[in-house]
C-alpha cells in the first residue's frame, strides 16, 4: 500500500487491451496492460456527506484511463504513463498521481515489466500585483 500522509483514491489492477509497442507486429495487435493508480486528493467532503457527487469518481477514472490507453496507441510505456498522468491531473481534483503501467506478456520469463511514475499538479500561478 502506498505510504502517504494525504488521502488517496486508488485503483489496482485495471486491465486494458491496447496497442502498445515499438515492433511492427506489436502495432498490429492489442496487448494487455495492468494499471495501478493512486490519486492524492482530499476526501473529507465525501466522507462527511456520504454523497458520490462529492467524491473522486473512480469508475470515471477507470473509464477515462481505458479510453486514453486505446486512443493514444503509444510505442513506449513511458510515453503512455506521462500522457495518462497529465490527463488525470488536468481532469480530476488531485494534487499528485502515482501511476504504474505493466505489460504482463512482454517478457516470457517475467510476471510483468513496466514503469511507475509520480507527477504533481502544477501550482496555481501567482496573480497578485505586489511584486
Amino acid at each position: 500500500m502506498l505510504s502517504t500522509e494525504a488521502d488517496v483514491v486508488f485503483i489496482k489492477g485495471l486491465k486494458v487491451e491496447a496497442v502498445i509497442g515499438v515492433y511492427d507486429w506489436e502495432r498490429a495487435i492489442t496487448q494487455p496492460l495492468l494499471i495501478d493508480i493512486a490519486l492524492e486528493t482530499d476526501i473529507s467532503k465525501a466522507a462527511i456527506s456520504d454523497e458520490v457527487k462529492d467524491a473522486l469518481n473512480y469508475k470515471a477514472v477507470c473509464d477515462d484511463v481505458s479510453e486514453w490507453c486505446k486512443a493514444i496507441k503509444a510505442k513506449l510505456l513511458e510515453h503512455l504513463a506521462e500522457k495518462i498522468a497529465d490527463k488525470l491531473l488536468s481532469k480530476y481534483s488531485c494534487q499528485k498521481v502515482t501511476l504504474s503501467l505493466a505489460k504482463p506478456t512482454a517478457i516470457q520469463a517475467a510476471d510483468a515489466v513496466g514503469v511507475q511514475i509520480t507527477r504533481f499538479a502544477k501550482a496555481a500561478e501567482n496573480t497578485s500585483d505586489d511584486k
